[in-house]
């Protein structure tokens, strides 16, 4: 064990404990922006420096080792005034218009320098412009990163895909497509898996968001607007009200739904066990009549996972079921079968899938 001191209070903690770390294990807050736990501790923000007495120089708390015998300072007034002029530097080159931010009210940068006390801008703007293809489900806006590199870590550590990298140098330095790609190029392999949209701390990566052509679907006096939700959904939905898992019923789910408009609710289970049935007896068939030569039959549930097989694995792809992914077959029986139940036109529905993931949007957007 280690033993230190951190705003006077003495602390012990074990070997090989950051600073960083060692606050959190006492309940004391040092502001940090760029940092991941297990991901990322390269200290690129310097929001999170700390005043270690007797040393000139401040240290950053997510990569500096406590030592014995250590005096730690998190809100001395020079480690205050370091940390605001970081975060000011940051904001020169981050597009601050909150509120047309998918991010704001839950932004790390917009907390940080609340918490901070930037009450304005004293230096010159430099934001990047955005340019992106905003069709695409997975939208990056330049003009929002701040260069804390937790994409490219999480993208290349975690998910293994390499789609992110440190592109150009000095004052130009960002973050982009690795090789300065477009995403939408096949050589850039991102399976739209959406993890760099949860690690990154701004509005910098978001999904795109479709919410105005839902609303227009539900003005729409001529359209039947059907909501098709999944389990993942349906069981979180509440989270983002405050409410318990027994206030958040399914029931109150579709309640909801129906009093923002939406003519019917689904849940996508249905069509997850005709996943099942098609895809078992997908197998029998291929088994029977010799076409499967090597086992397994894979499934073909996930558009991310199979988008991943595709280009990492094309050698697989015999194996793979054909059957639809349940949002796609859910697509398909309401266009079919719930359309002639009801004597309309397929032309008159429209379907509304509540999916927890990003690639369901490129699934959508691919197969319609």
């Amino acid at each position: 064990m280690v033993n230190a001191k951190i705003n006077g209070k003495a602390i012990q903690v074990p070997e090989n404990t950051t600073i960083l770390e060692a606050a959190k294990l006492n309940h004391i807050t040092i502001p940090h922006l760029c940092y991941f736990k297990n991901l990322n501790d390269i200290g690129a923000c310097r929001v999170c420096v700390v005043e270690i007495v007797g040393q000139d120089r401040l240290v950053s708390s997510c990569n500096t080792l406590v030592q014995e015998g250590m005096e730690i300072l998190t809100n001395s007034p020079k480690a205050r005034q370091a940390r605001k002029v970081n975060v000011e530097l940051i904001l020169s080159q981050h597009h601050a218009r909150c509120a047309e931010c998918a991010r704001s009210g839950n932004c790390e940068l917009q907390k940080v320098a609340n918490d901070s006390n930037v009450l304005n801008f004293p230096y010159h703007d430099d934001i990047p412009e955005f340019n992106w293809d905003d069709k695409f489900p997975l939208i990056r806006n330049d003009s929002k990163c701040i260069k804390c590199m937790r994409c490219v870590q999480v993208c290349d550590n975690v998910q293994c895909m390499n789609v992110w990298d440190v592109l150009k140098t000095g004052s130009r330095t960002t973050v982009g497509v690795t090789g300065g790609r477009k995403i939408t190029d096949p050589e850039t392999h991102c399976t739209v898996c959406g993890q760099c949209i949860t690690h990154c701390p701004v509005g910098a990566l978001t999904a795109r968001d479709d919410t105005q052509k839902v609303l227009d679907a539900l003005a729409d006096p001529d359209k039947i607007v059907i909501a098709s939700v999944a389990p993942a959904v349906r069981t979180s939905w509440g989270e983002q009200l405050g409410l318990t898992h027994e206030e958040a019923s399914q029931n109150r789910l579709a309640a909801a739904l129906k009093a923002v408009g939406f003519d019917y609710v689904f849940d996508t289970d249905f069509s997850a066990d005709l996943t099942i049935m098609e895809e078992g007896s997908e197998f029998i068939e291929r088994l029977t009549k010799g076409e499967l030569k090597e086992y397994p039959m894979f499934t073909s549930c996930c558009p991310g996972w199979v988008r991943f097989i595709k280009m990492e694995f094309p050698e697989l792809v015999p194996q793979l079921s054909s059957a639809k992914s349940p949002q796609q077959m859910f697509g398909a029986i309401i266009k079919s079968w719930y359309a002639q139940i009801l004597g309309v036109e397929p032309d008159k529905i429209y379907n509304v899938s509540f999916m927890p993931c990003t690639a369901k949007k490129y699934e959508c957007d691919v197969y319609g």
